[in-house]
């Protein structure tokens, strides 16, 4: 089964430039997207019931900002959005969802930007970071499935960006950041798309300046990390950099379809 996450830079919009389409063709059972910036209510209703599909929808508190959203050829066995940490809750960021065996962690995390892009914004991302891996650890450690995929908004390395000496200062690229990514692979969590490319070069967000697409100076700062005992059914993992309609471009895995089946040594 192919698993996909989608910045999709606001559902609305996207809407309009063929998400609707694009999620019926593209072979994918799970899709999983962020900063969707709108109600349940304000989603175009071609998507809200759209044939085929279950939505599950978070918004953040701020109308337009932020908000994440599941699509699933089935609905999940559960989902919740909160980890009882209000600054987070509020702001719409995350969805655990259960399918069977596995758990899925859609997540957009927070830019280090404030408004002036001041990067006021750097130890709200790094709790983020800090409260969803706390999270996830206990689960982790016990050998659970679970894939988070998002738009991580950090660059991990300097391949994962078109001009890292330039950007060293930049939110996204600064070393806390990078450190804090660098954290989770270390204490187990594996970046799926590194499974099976090294290479540079590629990149799932690009500035709307004019000519930056087309000349690939972006970004990778989308990712599917997969735990140690989610590793084993990942079968491949891509990059769409052909698909348009948000300023980042899809990102999927294929799985073997026995994870989402109950473990030998569960009860």
């Amino acid at each position: 089964m192919r698993i996909a996450s989608w910045n999709i830079n606001g559902i609305r919009a996207c809407a309009r430039k063929g998400l609707g389409e694009w999620l019926d063709g593209c072979e994918a059972g799970i899709v999983a997207v962020q900063e969707v910036r709108a109600r349940l209510e304000q989603v175009p209703e071609d998507l809200r019931d759209r044939n085929g599909w279950h939505l599950d929808l978070v918004s953040a508190e701020r109308p337009g900002y932020s908000g994440v959203a599941l699509f699933a050829r089935r609905a999940p066995d559960s989902v919740r959005s909160e980890i009882g940490e209000p600054e987070v809750d509020r702001e719409g960021r995350l969805q655990i969802a259960r399918f069977g065996s596995l758990r899925l962690v859609n997540a957009y995390f927070p830019n280090g930007n404030g408004k002036n892009r001041d990067l006021s914004r750097i130890p709200y991302k790094l709790d983020f970071y800090c409260r969803l891996y706390d999270e996830l650890e206990e689960s982790k450690q016990r050998g659970e499935r679970i894939l988070v995929m998002g738009d991580f908004n950090t660059a991990h390395r300097e391949i994962d960006l078109a001009r890292p000496k330039q950007n060293r200062e930049t939110s996204g690229f600064r070393t806390e950041e990078r450190e804090e990514l660098d954290r989770w692979l270390r204490h187990g969590w594996v970046d799926t798309f590194r499974l099976f490319c090294e290479e540079g070069g590629h990149y799932t967000w690009w500035s709307q300046r004019f000519g930056v697409r087309e000349r690939n100076i972006g970004w990778r700062i989308d990712y599917i990390l997969a735990s140690p005992g989610a590793v084993p059914f990942v079968r491949s993992a891509a990059i769409h950099p052909e698909v348009t309609g948000s300023d980042h471009c899809p990102l999927s895995v294929e799985v073997d379809e026995g994870i989402f089946e109950a473990r030998p040594d569960s009860t």
